[in-house]
């Protein structure tokens, strides 16, 4: 089964990504090897100029529905391409990006950005001497016989004016947007590269705003070169929402951290992997900084001789009613009922006594107790398989008093504990005031299975710093939560990140499925729910119910709900089976689409 391009099956391997620090390394190091820079972004230009003909074939001449309109657009139109280059190695890449199109038939067009006449003159055109290869994807090795003593974005800028290549600088042209020498099929941006940490201003600002209003404009394909112009490689950040809109990105060498985190997801659109250069270098391996997933872990079948007590007892104390205020049960019920969703044997709820009936009217298979009633909770918490704790608890004194209370018994008792919602405001608050049960979480979570699931703003708390700080640079945040306070760590939001701790060393994911539409009150406490609901049943192998299955499964549940079609095994298609739609989602709809997603992976499975 497929959601949003999304297969639930196994197989795919996670991608690993890496910073725009260890690109350069990576590139550094081949360098070092003996292998040519110029020889290396011709081989770029190469691949990058098949994979952008294959993506106008498949956006303009392979619609089934238009069929006779694209065989008289194909035999009469010629290809237009406007390619945008700035003036460092990115650009460079667009220079040769328009050589090879123009040789291959294309009408080609390059906007400069950020040039000056006396960068475009024709001097030194017979210092370069062009190897025209056609290179085959597979090697890397090609030396360019070019001369070292010209930069490499020069190099390949007088290569396209030796072919004829035709330009016009943006700054001469911006205020005619308009005109016919803009219009195009196709867009390519080779404007910025990794290097960008910081708002593009001025011209470039300008220029990026009128690729977008041309793509628009004129239903062109936007493709990005590497990245899209204006998003920060190794964090996702765009500032003040100036970036190019990309259809999609070749991302060269490897694939970049910050197309899968915060606002890269909705900038880099579809991103076509070009390797170009290995992992490891010599003796040089480079780690990444993270993996990308995609895809649930197949889960075992049980066995028929079985009973609830095998698949453990999830324990939630929330849903709390603090004086003045009718509190927030909800947060609880939505929680436990997404433990049961993801499997849970059984579900007991210490929530507020004005809550019992709404719970058991909602969820009749939970059992409750008073959330007040200590020696009662603590007695179930010796008994109960994980302990979830936090969701709709309060964050009053005594909301405080009774989150101390619990999380100790549930330390001495030894239990796997999830922390969430006004569990991590307590925590926040109790590191200020250097209570000892931090240093005792911290200490309790190295033998013990400890999963804490804040969103940036919580995260903020967490770690007494701006929300901006944390959305900024996501990938340090959940490395300093984790270093705090200990365990592991879901740092939620767009490609939320994933932390989890072995023996030895931490492993980061970024989840890449999951949509908008989660983006609503309650989606926290399901997901809470279903990492405490995986958790409980030991007869699953570690990895079926590790933290980012959990993620996967929350993430793939949203998408079945939003999805336009969901396809079955049988490759029949059910149109709205469980559609539902971003603007409409909710938390409440979550639980029948986690069970749709377990089922599908216990069909995986074999």
């Amino acid at each position: 089964m497929q959601i949003h391009g999304h297969s639930f099956i196994d197989k795919k391997h996670p991608i690993s990504l890496y910073s725009s620090k260890q690109l350069y390394a990576m590139e550094q190091a081949w360098f070092d090897k003996g292998h040519d820079s110029f020889g290396l972004m011709q081989q770029a230009a190469w691949q990058m100029t098949k994979h952008i003909e294959q993506l106008y074939e498949k956006k303009y001449l392979n619609r089934q529905s238009l069929t006779s309109v694209n065989f008289s657009h194909r035999h009469n139109h010629q290809y237009r391409v406007s390619i945008w280059v700035g003036k460092g190695n990115n650009g460079g890449d667009g220079w040769l990006i328009a050589y090879y199109l123009k040789q291959a038939g294309w009408h080609v067009q390059i906007v400069t950005v950020g040039f000056d006449g006396s960068d475009l003159d024709n001097s030194g055109f017979d210092e370069v001497i062009f190897d025209q290869v056609s290179f085959d994807k597979s090697d890397t090795t090609t030396i360019s016989n070019s001369k070292s003593s010209i930069p490499d974005a020069q190099k390949a800028l007088q290569v396209a004016r030796s072919a004829n290549c035709k330009y016009e600088r943006f700054e001469d042209s911006q205020n005619d947007l308009r005109s016919t020498a803009l219009q195009a099929d196709v867009y390519i941006d080779a404007l910025f590269g990794i290097g960008l940490d910081r708002t593009p201003e001025g011209i470039y600002k300008q220029a990026i705003g009128a690729f977008n209003e041309l793509t628009e404009q004129n239903n062109g394909l936007a493709i990005a070169v590497d990245i899209p112009s204006g998003v920060v490689a190794s964090t996702g950040e765009v500032f003040d929402r100036i970036a190019i809109q990309a259809d999609a990105t070749l991302c060269l060498i490897a694939r970049k951290f910050g197309l899968h985190t915060k606002d890269g997801v909705d900038y880099s659109g579809q991103v076509i992997d070009i390797p170009l250069i290995p992992y490891q270098v010599g003796n040089v391996a480079f780690e990444p900084v993270a993996k990308l997933i995609t895809t649930g872990q197949a889960l075992s079948p049980r066995r028929q001789n079985s009973y609830k007590g095998s698949y453990g007892h999830v324990l939630v104390i929330g849903g709390n009613r603090v004086d003045g205020s009718q509190g927030m049960g909800g947060a609880a019920i939505l929680s436990a009922s997404s433990s049961m969703a993801a499997g849970a044997g059984k579900i007991t709820v210490a929530c507020h006594k004005a809550f019992h009936n709404a719970l058991l009217t909602s969820l009749p298979d939970a059992m409750t107790i008073n959330l007040h009633d200590t020696q009662g909770v603590q007695h179930l918490i010796k008994a109960a398989s994980v302990v979830a704790i936090g969701m709709g608890l309060g964050r009053d004194d005594k909301a405080q008093a009774l989150f101390v209370n619990y999380i100790q018994a549930a330390m001495t008792a030894k239990k796997p504990i999830v922390i969430d919602a006004d569990g991590l405001y307590h925590l926040a608050s109790l590191q200020l005031k250097n209570d000892k049960l931090i240093s005792q979480l911290r200490e309790y979570s190295t033998d013990n299975e400890v999963f804490l699931t804040p969103h940036s703003g919580e995260a903020a708390k967490l770690l007494n710093k701006k929300i901006h700080e944390i959305e900024s640079d996501r990938l340090s945040a959940i490395k300093l939560c984790a270093k705090t306070y200990g365990g592991n760590w879901v740092l939620k939001g767009a490609g939320s990140l994933v932390l989890e701790s072995g023996l030895d060393q931490q492993q980061i994911y970024v989840c890449g499925v999951g949509n908008a539409g989660m983006a609503t009150a309650g989606m926290g406490d399901v997901l809470s729910g279903v990492i405490a609901g995986l958790l409980a049943q030991q007869d699953l192998e570690p990895e079926m119910r590790s933290l980012h299955q959990a993620v996967i499964i929350h993430g793939l549940a949203g998408d079945i709900l939003v999805s336009q079609t969901n396809q079955y095994n049988s490759g029949k298609s059910d149109r709205g089976h469980l559609l539902i739609g971003q603007r409409g989602l909710q938390a409440q709809d979550m639980p029948v689409a986690i069970r749709h997603v377990m089922q599908l992976l216990v069909d995986a499975y074999n």
